[in-house]
């Protein structure tokens, strides 16, 4: 229903602000499962969830986006003015992690204020979103009018569904740790694979239906939209909140396979959109990436 609503939404909006609205919605989930998981002190999950969030986004979807639309349609352009930004603003957050990870793991000064350090960096990366979003509105390509399609269903419907999303995300994490415990699966594993992927379902089905439907810009727009959004705002706010919502403070000291994988998913998804177009090889390139990366997290 999400999926369906964002494609009619985008018709009068353009895709800058049609990413914009699809990823605050489509984060929900991602939103209160990070709470949730917080509430019953699964930090471990919450790190590699949010760095999965991305992966899955940014690598995943955007791959199985390109095999589905260039199968389709053959090469595929796009404006990637907005998308450059974008893995810009994925390396600064690489960046805001590699930088309190470092402090820790090198027994600098800083290690023993590893709280402080991640809070400030937490500030910065809010302040940089919060300027970030009229710059994507302001350079988000013109929406064809489309005089025929109703906007306020459209929204209603994609709130509602939206709504229900994040409402069983509780459902989704209370059964959490029993479930990885008979499985014999890592916390590593469940957060950047299982729960990335299920509470990113929203912005998976978006993105492919637009690369289905020949619409590259929309389907850049709105599959890197949400990874960004995971990076600048959901996890900064996690931080800053997690001293009041569980038993830890979360901070932004990550494993480093965690940061390196960020890393090399964020090079490699600049390189493949900077020329503005995708074949559908490309998308098969980055699904590999994804599953070698998540390979690795399979031990923990």
């Amino acid at each position: 229903m999400v999926g369906q609503s964002i494609g009619r939404v985008g018709e009068r909006l353009g895709p800058g602000p049609t990413g914009l609205l699809q990823s605050t919605l489509g984060n929900l989930p991602e939103l209160f499962v990070g709470i949730f998981a917080l509430r019953e002190g699964l930090t471990t999950v919450v790190r590699a969830a949010l760095v999965g969030s991305v992966l899955a986004n940014a690598v995943l979807v955007l791959g199985v986006a390109f095999v589905a639309g260039g199968l389709r349609h053959g090469n595929q352009k796009f404006d990637a003015e907005v998308p450059r930004l974008h893995s810009s603003l994925l390396l600064l957050v690489v960046a805001a992690l590699l930088v309190p990870t470092l402090a820790s793991r090198l027994e600098t000064p800083a290690a023993a204020h590893t709280g402080a350090l991640s809070d400030f960096v937490s500030v910065v990366l809010l302040v940089v979103y919060a300027l970030s979003v009229p710059y994507n509105l302001r350079h988000g390509a013109p929406a064809d009018q489309a005089p025929s399609t109703r906007l306020g269903p459209a929204v209603l419907m994609l709130v509602l569904a939206s709504a229900g999303a994040a409402l069983a995300s509780d459902w989704f994490v209370a059964p959490l740790e029993a479930a990885t415990r008979s499985l014999g699966v890592s916390q590593a594993f469940t957060g950047l694979v299982i729960v990335a992927v299920a509470s990113n379902a929203v912005e998976n089905a978006a993105g492919i239906r637009f690369a289905l439907g020949a619409r590259a810009d929309y389907a850049i727009s709105t599959t890197l939209s949400s990874p960004l959004q995971v990076a600048l705002l959901l996890t900064p706010v996690l931080v800053l909140a997690s001293k009041a919502i569980g038993p830890s403070h979360l901070t932004l000291v990550f494993p480093p396979l965690l940061v390196a994988a960020l890393a090399i998913s964020t090079v490699v998804v600049t390189v493949v959109i900077y020329d503005g177009e995708y074949t559908w090889i490309e998308g098969v390139a980055l699904v590999g990436l994804y599953c070698i990366l998540a390979a690795s997290f399979w031990w923990g």
